[in-house]
C-alpha cells in the first residue's frame, strides 16, 4: 500500500480580481478553491490512475473537516490525526497581473498528536510505500523525517522522500527508494549551478552515492533524468502543451511515478507515466485527471 504524509494540509483559495488596488476594497471577477498539501496531491492524483493510497496527516477545526470529507468524496481513504485546537491553514492565492499569494502557517501540533501519526506508522508492513513530501511545521522537530525513517527503518518500508536542501540531505543514510530534488534544490545541495544534462546527472549520482537508491531530478521546461539504483540514465522530454501553473506539477510526477513502477517494474515506464501526470497538471486548472494523463502519455 502506498500512503502520503502531509504534515500541514491547506485549501487553497484562489481569486481572480479584475484589478487590484492596495489600500481599498478590491472585488474578484471569480473564485476557485483547491485541496492542498504535496502528499495530498500525490493520493489525488493516484487516484486518478486507479491506484489505492491512504492518505495521512493532521487536521483541524471546520477547514480540516473540509480536507476530510474532500478526500473522502474524492474516492481517498485518509486516516488523519484530528488536533485538538487551531484551523487547517488557508492558502490564499491572487491572479492578478501580477500574482501574490499568502500562505497560511497552519495548526501546532503537540506532543500527544505527534505521538499519535507515530503509532498510525508503526502499523505499516514490508513492502508499503511512505510518501513525506513538503516543509515542516514550526511545531514539530525539524528532524521529523530523520526520526520516522529511523523508527521504521527495520520494517522494510520503502521511503520516497520530496524535500529541500538539508531536509532531504539527511534523510539519505536511511536509504530512500526515491526521491526528486529538481535542478534548483540539487544546485543548492551540491553548492554549484548545474548548467548542462550531464552535470546533472553527475550531481544525481552524488545523491545515490549518499545512500538514495533512484533520483529522479525535474527540470521544468527540460524535462527530467532518472538515475535508478542500478545506475541507468533516463531522459524524458516534457509533454506538450499550454502552461497553466506549476502548481502540483512535481507532486503529479511523484504519484504517476509510482504507479508505473508498482504496475510494470519499469523505470523508463515509470519515468514517462510520471512525465504525463506531471504535465497533466502543468496543463490543467487543478490536479492532473485520468484523460488528460492518458492523452499526455500517448503523445510521449
Amino acid at each position: 500500500m502506498i500512503y502520503t504524509l502531509t504534515f500541514n494540509p491547506a485549501i487553497d483559495y484562489v481569486m481572480y480580481p479584475i484589478s487590484m488596488d492596495l489600500g481599498k476594497t478590491n472585488r474578484s471577477s471569480d473564485e476557485e478553491y483547491f485541496i492542498g498539501g504535496k502528499g495530498i496531491n500525490v493520493s489525488l492524483v493516484l487516484r486518478e490512475l486507479d491506484m489505492p493510497s491512504v492518505a495521512l496527516g493532521f487536521t483541524a477545526g471546520f477547514t480540516g473537516a473540509a480536507v476530510e470529507e474532500y478526500m473522502k468524496t474524492s474516492g481517498v481513504d485518509c486516516d488523519f490525526v484530528r488536533l485538538s485546537s487551531g484551523f487547517t491553514r488557508i492558502n490564499l492565492k491572487i491572479k492578478g497581473e501580477e500574482e501574490t499569494e499568502l500562505n497560511g502557517k497552519g495548526p501546532d501540533i503537540n506532543e500527544a498528536e505527534l505521538a499519535e501519526m507515530m503509532s498510525k506508522l508503526k502499523k505499516l508492513t514490508a513492502g508499503d510505500i511512505l510518501v513525506m513530501a513538503g516543509s515542516i511545521p514550526g511545531s514539530l522537530p525539524g528532524d521529523i523525517y530523520e526520526k520516522i525513517m529511523a523508527e521504521l527503518e527495520d520494517k522494510a518500508v520503502l521511503f520516497v522522500v520530496d524535500a529541500a536542501g538539508k531536509l532531504l540531505v539527511n534523510c539519505l543514510r536511511y536509504k530512500p527508494f526515491l526521491i526528486k530534488p529538481n535542478a534548483q534544490e540539487l544546485s543548492e545541495i551540491v553548492g554549484k549551478e548545474l548548467k548542462t544534462e550531464e552535470e546533472i546527472i553527475s550531481a544525481a549520482r552524488e545523491l545515490k552515492n549518499m545512500g538514495a537508491k533512484n533520483v529522479l531530478v525535474s527540470m521544468a521546461g527540460d524535462g527530467s533524468v532518472l538515475v535508478d539504483e542500478s545506475d541507468k540514465v533516463h531522459v524524458m522530454g516534457t509533454a506538450k502543451g499550454e502552461l497553466v501553473g506549476s502548481v502540483g506539477a512535481g507532486d503529479s510526477m511523484v504519484a504517476g511515478f509510482l504507479a508505473g513502477y508498482i504496475k510494470t517494474k519499469d523505470y523508463a515506464y515509470a519515468l514517462k507515466l510520471g512525465t504525463a501526470c506531471g504535465g497533466a497538471t502543468a496543463f490543467s486548472t487543478g490536479l492532473a485527471k485520468k484523460e488528460k494523463i492518458e492523452e499526455l502519455f500517448a503523445s510521449l
